[in-house]
């Protein structure tokens, strides 16, 4: 299966890295890693998490408080956003 992120939510996900660095160096990998497996998980079951609405869901990661928000597509899974969970919720909501 494909997957591809929109820039918007490539931007989410380098702000939240940087923040993340800025209170303790490497953290901010943490979170990428932990971000990549919610992906893979996503890959291995798509269909697993809460829809959010007809094509739209949100895998949470398990140690930061973020949901990596997707679309099943026919031939791919579109990251629509890493989404800050404590923070304006469905802001990325026009991004669709």
């Amino acid at each position: 299966m494909i997957v591809r992120f929109l820039e918007a939510a490539r931007n989410d996900l380098r702000e939240a890295i940087r923040f993340y660095n800025e209170q303790r160096p490497g953290l901010g990998r943490d979170l990428r890693d932990e971000v990549n497996a919610t992906i893979e998980r996503i890959i291995r079951l798509p269909e697993a998490w809460r829809p959010l609405s007809k094509n739209t869901r949100r895998c949470r990661t398990h140690r930061f408080p973020y949901g990596v928000i997707y679309q099943l597509r026919s031939d791919e899974i579109l990251i629509v956003a890493i989404a800050h969970l404590h923070r304006e919720p469905g802001y990325w909501v026009d991004r669709l």
